[in-house]
Order: structure tokens, then C-alpha cells, then sequence
């Protein structure tokens, strides 16, 4: 069968559906039931996916008429399956695959961009409509967009991402070098990569963290990484001071070449976070070959099994002592590396793809 892949997600600064995104684009053209590949972009076809990671706005377009093109477009759309791993059909795809990673944007909508907010309301119950199937990333969100949306469970699959190969276990020796410009040591620091929103508890992680004994606090400094997100000023605020107090270091986005050491070099990993659809930065510690907390919330025990430590994290006092716990207790550190390795083995990016592919085989007998 031939495919159209909407790759609107993809952008030098991938976020975790960006990162998705890319590797359909890579795996799905390597899948023996696909013939033709297709990459959608903002209203046209573009050649080479790749060159959207590079620079978002440089994109090929074919010097015809809006009206023939458009046109064009409408008949490669309505031939083809059309996915759209990021929630949304084209207004042009009669039907297609959509994925739905969660349903933040209504639970949570004051965590989102008002200009995402409104891209919803116009797109999503008309992408939903024309979906012959939709995927999801976690057995937890197909249980939820059955209850909230009430479409048959039948029409709905879990297919759980990937970790790249890219993600192992590194010798201290061998980050060091990556590590030293940051003002970082192997094993002298934990790590959290998030976008800073409200969902994610970055206030409360770092309120817990103030309270550890001092000498723990200094010795493993917390180190916040990943996009700004909504950064309202009392979160700013308390960055401010506790990396001017030394036991914090907020790094921002950080690209993929220095995010594999950054984990790699990571005492634990915290993840407090109280809605995912997946969770794909605990998966990538855990492959790293670092003990992970998480929140006890949504679908990150399912996701992270008994690979890792579960918290409430609003629960401060708790919060506190479950990161002491983890900090200091080496039988425990020992057993959820171990865990860890084995559970996020399971997630690959080829059994995600050929999943995927199998439900396009089915949305398309349809």
C-alpha cells in the first residue's frame, strides 16, 4: 500500500512526538506491505523529511497553480493511507490513521498554547470523524479517549514507542569529556528532562529536592533540561534561586548528542510528571542504565512496570524521602539498573513501527 506521512511535528528541537514522527519516517518506507512513502508538510508534499530538522521553513513546493496543486494534493491524499501521527487528518485526507498521545489538551488545556487550544477545537472532532482507526501510545490513553470520546474499542490500538539503540549504558570515562563543559561529573548529579509546565511538577520536584539534608543536596545537584513549556514567574523564581543556592542547573533544551551523556551521567532520573501518554524520557534513562523515579499517576506505571520508584508528587514529605531513598540506597540502585535495562528493552522502535504498519493494513481494508 502506498502512504502519506504528516510530518507537521518535525523541527530542529524535536519534542516526543517529533521524535515519533521521525521514526515512521525512517522505519515505515523499510516495511515490506509499503510501497510508496509520502512526507506531508504544511499543506504540500516535501522530498526529504530530514530537511525539516535542519531548518523548518526550507521546503520544496512545485511552481503550479494553488487551485491544480491543491487539487494534486487531493488526489494523492484520498489514494494513499494517510497518517497523522500527531493528532490531526489533512482537511484534504477523506480518511486515515490518526494517533492520539493524549488527551492533555482538554484535561489540561491551561498547559498548552492557546493557539494549540484552537487548532483542537477546529481539527480534532473532524480528524476523529474521518480516522478509519486511531492509534494511541499506552493501554491508560486508549482506556481514556474510549470513556471521554465513546467510540468502539475496537476501532482503537495501543502501541507502545521506542527507545533508540542510541540510549545504553556509557563508561563514566567515556561522558566525562561531554560532561565537563556543563560542570558536571558522572554520578555526581540527577537529571530531569522535561518541558517546564504545570502537569510535569517541576515546583514541586524542586521544592521536594530543597528539602534534602544539605550535604546530599550539594553533593547531587538536580539538573533541569528540556523546552521552557509555560515558564509562569514563580516557577522562574524558585529556578533562579536554587541554582544561585548551587544544588540546581537548568540547561534549557538540550540537543540529542548531549542528551545521551547527560543521562548517561545521571545518579537518578526523576520524572514526576502527573499526565503522559507514554512518558518516553524515563524509557531512555532506563535504557541509559539509570535508576528512575516517577509519579504514581497516569500511564507511567504501566509504561515503567516494576522498573522503577513511584512517588506522589504532592506529597512533599514523601516526595522527599522516596529521593533520599534513591539517592543512598545501593541495593535498591543496583536492582532498578537491572530492571530498568530489561524493561526498556521491550520498547523498540522497529516493534512500534510494524505495529503501527499492521493497523494501516487494517484502516485500509476499511
Amino acid at each position: 500500500m502506498d502512504v502519506t506521512l504528516v510530518v507537521d511535528a518535525l523541527s530542529p528541537q524535536l519534542s516526543g512526538i517529533g521524535r515519533y514522527t521521525w521514526e515512521l519516517c525512517r522505519r515505515v518506507p523499510d516495511q515490506p506491505a509499503v510501497g510508496r512513502v509520502g512526507f506531508f508538510y504544511n499543506g504540500a508534499f516535501v522530498e526529504d523529511p530530514a530537511s525539516l530538522l535542519r531548518n523548518r521553513s526550507r521546503r520544496r513546493r512545485k511552481r503550479l497553480p494553488r487551485w491544480l496543486r491543491r487539487r494534486l494534493v487531493q488526489r494523492r491524499l484520498r489514494s494513499d493511507l494517510v497518517h497523522g501521527p500527531n493528532y490531526f487528518l489533512p482537511a484534504e485526507a477523506e480518511t486515515g490513521v490518526i494517533t492520539i498521545h493524549d488527551l492533555s489538551v482538554f484535561r489540561y488545556p491551561e498547559t498548552h498554547p492557546p493557539a494549540r487550544v484552537r487548532a483542537f477545537e477546529r481539527q480534532f472532532e473532524s480528524s476523529v470523524g474521518r480516522a478509519t482507526h486511531i492509534i494511541t501510545d499506552s493501554e491508560t490513553i486508549r482506556r481514556e479517549i474510549i470513556a471521554d470520546l465513546g467510540l468502539r474499542a475496537s476501532t482503537i490500538t495501543a502501541i507502545g514507542l521506542g527507545v533508540g539503540c542510541e540510549y545504553r549504558r556509557r563508561r563514566f570515562e567515556e561522558i566525562e569529556p561531554a560532561l565537563a563543559p556543563l560542570g558536571l561529573k558522572p554520578g555526581e548529579y540527577a537529571l530531569c528532562v522535561s518541558t517546564l509546565e504545570p502537569r510535569k511538577k517541576i515546583a514541586e520536584l524542586l521544592r521536594a529536592w530543597r528539602e534534602l539534608p544539605q550535604s546530599l543536596r550539594n553533593s547531587t545537584p538536580l539538573v533541569l533540561a528540556g523546552a521552557k513549556g509555560w515558564l509562569n514567574d514563580q516557577l522562574h523564581d524558585e529556578i533562579s534561586k536554587a541554582a544561585s543556592e548551587g544544588w540546581l542547573k537548568h540547561l534549557g533544551f538540550v540537543p540529542e548528542a548531549q542528551l545521551l551523556p547527560l543521562y548517561g551521567g545521571a545518579r537518578l532520573f526523576a520524572y514526576p510528571s502527573i499526565y503522559e501518554g507514554f512518558g518516553l524520557p524515563p524509557i531512555e534513562a532506563m535504557a541509559s542504565g539509570v535508576p528512575v523515579l516517577v509519579s504514581d499517576r497516569s500511564c507511567l506505571p504501566e509504561v515503567c512496570g516494576d522498573a522503577a520508584a513511584y512517588v506522589n508528587p504532592d506529597d512533599q514529605t514523601a516526595f522527599t524521602w522516596t529521593i533520599h531513598q534513591c539517592l543512598v540506597d545501593e541495593q535498591w540502585r543496583r536492582e532498578a539498573v537491572a530492571r530498568g535495562l530489561d524493561r526498556a528493552a521491550g520498547f523498540t522502535w522497529d516493534r512500534c513501527v510494524s505495529e503501527t504498519v499492521a493497523v494501516y493494513a487494517r484502516g485500509s481494508a476499511q
